[in-house]
């Protein structure tokens, strides 16, 4: 009896270690590292903003003394990090800067998140060299096309569910998506309406997207900026039904962008 005993408890064992085995190499959460995104090599985007307030956010350097990033994000009275490439420490490349004046684009409106847009004005005028540059807004407000390979660029989360964002600065290769599938049932069901004001981008396969943390960013799409990061579905970072969406640069936003940061860039 205690053989036939110990030839089970053998027998558990082995398939218990094989079960172990299974989930090692089972691949985790496809909501894995921003989302299924990279390192970028330090100080090598350097148009790139890190906002620091009540919440953390990114944002593109437009101007010396003007940064561009999403409306939602509330970093009233914080300061600006600029030539940063990790979130914690202290690099001598970093240029920190207070803000001084929040501007949303006026009628902002958090619940359909429409006209998520926000200029923050520097209390100087940042260093601009190696690793500190502006970025150029574009000359036309073309609506990128489905199928347009884009890159967003954050300190967000890279995994759902974290707390701590990550360390350093992390970019994501992304797809533009048509509207229509975007708004359909399987995907935001037009909750919110995804508008012309607005670009859905992701991946066919999912596990790729930009996540809490990286709001205000800049989606680049053939070396242009066209959007600033601006929400998704809580939880569902890189998942096949809830893309990442962006602010659309359309001419009306491009237009308040110049008026109110004064003239031509």
């Amino acid at each position: 009896m205690r053989e036939h005993t110990a030839a089970i408890m053998g027998l558990l064992f082995t398939l218990s270690a094989s079960a172990t085995i299974i989930l090692l190499v089972i691949p985790g959460d496809s909501c894995v590292d921003i989302i299924g995104g990279y390192a970028v090599t330090p100080h090598s985007r350097p148009y790139m903003a890190l906002i620091k307030g009540k919440d953390y956010c990114g944002g593109a350097l437009i101007k010396e003394n003007w940064v561009l990033t999403a409306a939602h994000c509330k970093i009233d009275k914080g300061t600006v990090i600029l030539g940063a490439h990790s979130f914690s420490k202290k690099e001598k490349e970093q240029q920190i800067i207070k803000i001084t004046r929040s501007i949303r684009y006026p009628c902002f409106n958090d619940q359909k998140k429409e006209n998520d847009i926000m200029l923050l004005q520097l209390q100087r005028k940042a260093k601009i060299n190696k690793a500190v540059k502006t970025i150029k807004l574009p000359n036309t407000d073309t609506d990128p096309k489905p199928g347009t390979q884009c890159k967003v660029a954050g300190w967000g989360i890279i995994k759902n569910g974290d707390r701590k964002p990550s360390d350093i600065l992390r970019e994501v290769n992304i797809t533009i998506i048509d509207r229509r599938i975007c708004n359909d049932q399987i995907h935001y069901n037009y909750n919110p309406i995804i508008t012309m004001n607005m670009v859905c981008a992701g991946d066919k396969n999912g596990g790729k997207d930009s996540c809490v943390g990286d709001s205000g960013g800049p989606l680049i799409c053939n070396g242009e900026l066209k959007g600033i990061t601006s929400f998704g579905k809580t939880n569902k970072c890189g998942a096949v039904q809830s893309p990442g969406v962006y602010a659309r640069l359309t001419k009306t936003y491009l237009l308040w962008i110049k008026k109110t940061i004064g003239g031509d860039l």
